[in-house]
């Protein structure tokens, strides 16, 4: 599971534009500057396998729950609360035997499936700058 997003295109003004223009193609969100609520620090993965790349997640804020229109890049779509993920028992490990090696992630149990990796840590900064 993963939130919206992709590859910066020479037609972008910059990393906002890239934000706006793949959440409207990915899941038919028009997003524009004026809902905007702020950066969150870079995020790159930490797996040492190539590719190597950063994200730079950007938080919009938005009057409700528009209807989503998912694009090929998407298998499907949930909407998460925001309790959802400030309660205790939302998080938790998840074991992954990865190269003959079980490792622990930290993660979120979610009705919609387990969140981890990037995602996990991108919501984790989230919702750690709203409760500020």
């Amino acid at each position: 599971m993963a939130l919206p997003g992709g590859r910066e295109e020479p037609e972008d003004t910059d990393l906002i534009a890239t934000a706006i223009r793949e959440t409207a193609e990915e899941v038919g969100i028009l997003l524009d500057r004026s809902v905007l609520l702020g950066a969150l620090d870079d995020v790159a993965p930490r797996s040492r396998v190539p590719p190597i790349f950063t994200v730079r997640p950007f938080v919009f804020g938005l009057g409700g729950q528009p209807k989503l229109q998912l694009s090929s890049e998407v298998a499907s779509a949930h909407w998460e609360p925001l309790e959802t993920l400030r309660r205790a028992d939302a998080r938790g490990e998840l074991a992954l035997t990865i190269a003959g090696m079980t490792r622990r992630f930290p993660s979120y149990q979610t009705a919609a499936g387990t969140l981890w990796g990037m995602t996990e840590r991108v919501l984790s900064e989230a919702v750690r700058r709203l409760d500020g």
